[in-house]
């Protein structure tokens, strides 16, 4: 959220955690506050989003950086958004990393490190969003941060249990059934159907969805429904 669609009143009644862009792929200072106050009327969670500082590739385009720079960056985005958070009276609960910096941490043990050290030097407190049974899971652990295993609602899976690549015409889903299908899958079974047809198991502690999707706000809807229906 906070990425220039100004659709989060609409979404708010349908989820549960926001992860708010915190000004290095998009957003600024004032659109955070507005998803922040949106969270609180709400009750909703409050996330950092953070990532490369990449506004013109909307933080989707890998970069290769020193651990150092990465945990300044990380370290940045999250004093950024907890002050504003706090200058509203609310609290940071969890952390995302968004885009490129998350696929690559998603398979990338040292740089998974990194971003969850930075967190935890930051806070200890907050959770740590990472992609299900990845390796961001695995170092957050190490170091003692909560963690959530994410699954992804409106994107497809590979056989090896990794996201579909954007650049792959059938990585989003676009159907509303087919979301719904797929959450009931991650729930229920804790599985998940790829897109050779084949179910592998999958850990899901929150479901993402995003935001930007063309038919976001149906399919939040949808996954609100079908979660209250299990």
């Amino acid at each position: 959220m906070g990425e220039g669609l100004e659709n989060e009143a609409d979404l708010m009644p349908y989820i549960y955690s926001a992860n708010i862009a915190c000004g290095y792929h998009a957003g600024d200072a004032d659109t955070m506050k507005q998803v922040i106050e949106l969270c609180m009327q709400h009750g909703v969670n409050i996330g950092a989003h953070p990532s490369f500082a990449d506004r013109d590739n909307f933080g989707r385009t890998p970069m290769q950086l020193p651990g150092t720079m990465v945990y300044d960056l990380i370290t940045a985005q999250l004093a950024t958004i907890k002050n504003i958070a706090t200058a509203c009276g609310a609290r940071l609960n969890h952390v995302k990393p968004h885009g490129a910096l998350y696929n690559m941490a998603a398979k990338d043990p040292l740089l998974a490190h990194v971003i969850a050290k930075a967190v935890k030097d930051f806070d200890p407190h907050l959770v740590y969003f990472g992609f299900s049974g990845s390796v961001m899971i695995d170092e957050a652990k190490k170091i003692g941060l909560q963690t959530a295993n994410e699954v992804f609602a409106d994107r497809t899976y590979q056989q090896d249990g990794t996201l579909t690549p954007r650049t792959e015409p059938n990585a989003l889903l676009q159907d509303v059934e087919a979301v719904k299908k797929q959450v009931k899958k991650f729930v229920k079974e804790q599985r998940v159907t790829t897109v050779t047809g084949e179910e592998i198991p999958i850990l899901a502690d929150t479901i993402c969805l995003h935001g930007d999707g063309v038919h976001a706000l149906e399919f939040a809807k949808t996954i609100y429904k079908t979660l209250h229906d299990q």
